[in-house]
């Protein structure tokens, strides 16, 4: 127990000054996730790529940087979108696209590269078309596999916590000089 061993050395002052840096890098993170979002315009500017739907354009753990400029939408696009009453969004490219001139709003018919038919068997009973307001975002950029860890961390719940724990424990155990 060489780890915790530091612990004793340590004053109340220093571990309270351990405990401020880990919370002082959650914090920066959370506020770069909340910066980016305002710079992209899109409420989750990162996702990754959870199935082979897209491929060969993009494969399972691809990391994909997402804006929502006010420009509209065109056919090739490729867009993330969350259909109202599921959780996952879902990353494919626009088909054909309605504008509807007399409400001012554009409608798009999607589609995964790698799938046979377009995607209005995953939208909702009676749904045709996914709304602007269902768009999270336009695929601006994408990292290659980089989203891999996020992946193995949600197929393995106990590797995230393990992590987890060793990052912080590693946080508060380490002192400045």
């Amino acid at each position: 127990m060489e780890i915790f061993g530091s612990f004793k050395h340590m004053s109340i002052r220093q571990i309270l000054h351990q405990i401020l840096n880990f919370f002082l890098v959650v914090s920066s993170a959370l506020a770069m996730w909340k910066g980016l979002a305002v710079v992209t315009n899109s409420e989750s500017p990162i996702v990754v790529v959870l199935s082979e739907s897209m491929e060969p354009a993009m494969q399972r753990g691809d990391l994909l940087l997402l804006s929502l400029f006010p420009s509209p939408i065109r056919v090739g696009d490729i867009t993330v979108f969350k259909i109202q009453g599921k959780d996952i969004p879902i990353v494919h490219r626009v088909l054909e696209v309605h504008d509807d001139a007399v409400k001012g709003k554009q409608y798009m018919l999607t589609k995964g590269d790698n799938n046979p038919v377009d995607d209005r068997g995953l939208y909702n009973r009676n749904q045709m078309w996914v709304s602007e307001k269902e768009v999270v975002g336009r695929v601006t950029a994408y990292l290659p596999y980089i989203g891999m860890a996020t992946i193995i961390m949600n197929d393995y719940p106990q590797l995230k916590v393990v992590l987890l724990g060793v990052m912080g424990l590693f946080v508060l155990i380490t002192k400045e000089e």
